[in-house]
């Protein structure tokens, strides 16, 4: 433990780790690519709504302006016409205020994607630590950030002194025109200014983007002992893995002993295979229901002397079924001859033993490729 702390953390974050950050809600955020898309949206609407939203608010204010006499002095009048003045305005900047609203919650998705954690915004004791509270003050973060406010205020600074050089001459005839034209005039001004103002603060973004995708990325990185870990949690430790395989073979084993006494018959080798066959007229040939070698053919010979399965030896063809052939599936082809000779003399042995004759002895078995017993 002491020798994972002194650690450099070179390794990239494996996919479990960022899938594990994500659910803490930590993934990279760049509040300039947000304050930037969500302020070109905003001017771009105005831009485009407020030659409308002017000409309403125009019309708004000239009817409160223009109320009778006879109103102004009902207060049961005069408050239905205010209510009915804020509910046009209301009318009217709904489409500017729905456009800014929706933009506001998609813009943090341009970057890191989609990302509610209730974990992110649990009580962290830590942060109430003065020591850490200073640390924090003095990193590279606050440094980035000190550097961003600074470079938005030159920059957007710059823009606006740039821009108001542009449109003194715009502002100047303001003076000149009459209050309609001159309201939207204004609202054209104004929407210009924030929109190019707006556009300037993507310059800002398009280098935090990629400080916040590489200071994600560096908290994120492992060291060599913390993959191993995670790839032993992952993968399961070597001694778990084994213990289950051999918890797995010895449940086959057992399965596969289960089926012996089923069994017509057992090929030996004598003493060093064992393979037990079983055949029904619904099978095309007869099937391997277990099979083993040294002890566990040991054991097949000893469950099937238990439950009298015949017991052959014939070495040649154990040797053979041992080696071509697999638990549960039929035997091959080639050994199709041997196997029905085999399987005849059970059946004849079977009925000698039924009606207490002598039993008859083994014929010598025709082995495939000139193989003898």
């Amino acid at each position: 433990m002491a020798e994972e702390q002194f650690q450099e953390r070179t390794e990239r974050a494996t996919p479990k780790r960022i899938k594990d950050a994500r659910e803490k809600g930590q993934i990279p955020r760049s509040k300039e690519l947000n304050a930037a898309t969500i302020l070109i949206a905003a001017s771009s609407s105005l831009f485009f709504l407020g030659s409308g939203m002017s000409t309403g608010i125009t019309n708004i204010l000239k009817q409160g302006l223009s109320l009778p006499r006879n109103v102004l002095f009902d207060t049961s009048t005069l408050s239905t016409q205010l209510a009915t003045m804020i509910w046009s305005g209301l009318v009217l900047v709904a489409p500017f205020l729905t456009i800014c609203a929706v933009v506001a919650i998609a813009a943090p998705t341009l970057l890191g994607g989609w990302s509610f954690s209730t974990k992110a915004m649990a009580f962290k004791p830590e942060k109430l630590n003065p020591v850490s509270g200073i640390k924090r003050l003095f990193s590279l973060r606050s440094l980035v950030e000190l550097l961003k406010t600074l470079a938005k205020f030159l920059v957007v600074g710059t823009a606006a002194v740039l821009l108001l050089q542009q449109l003194s001459g715009e502002f100047l005839t303001l003076s000149t025109q009459s209050v309609r034209p001159a309201l939207t005039h204004t609202a054209w001004l104004c929407a210009t200014a924030l929109l190019v103002m707006s556009s300037v603060l993507v310059l800002i973004a398009a280098v935090d983007v990629p400080f916040q995708l590489w200071d994600n990325a560096k908290k994120l990185r492992m060291t060599q002992q913390e993959v191993r870990d995670e790839h032993k949690e992952t993968e399961g430790q070597p001694e778990v893995k084994s213990r289950i395989r051999s918890a797995q073979q010895e449940i086959a084993r057992r399965r596969m002993m289960e089926e012996v006494p089923k069994a017509d018959v057992i090929v030996t080798n004598p003493t060093h295979f064992a393979i037990a066959l079983k055949y029904d007229e619904s099978m095309r040939a007869p099937r391997v229901v277990a099979k083993g070698a040294e002890l566990i053919a040991h054991q097949i010979r000893r469950i099937g002397e238990a439950h009298n399965v015949p017991l052959l030896e014939v070495p040649p063809l154990a040797r053979l079924l041992y080696a071509t052939s697999e638990i549960g599936q039929e035997i091959p082809a080639t050994l199709y001859s041997s196997v029905a000779q085999v399987m005849a003399y059970v059946f004849r042995l079977r009925d000698a033993r039924a009606r207490g004759e002598s039993l008859p002895e083994l014929p010598e078995i025709n082995m495939p490729d000139g193989e003898t017993e």
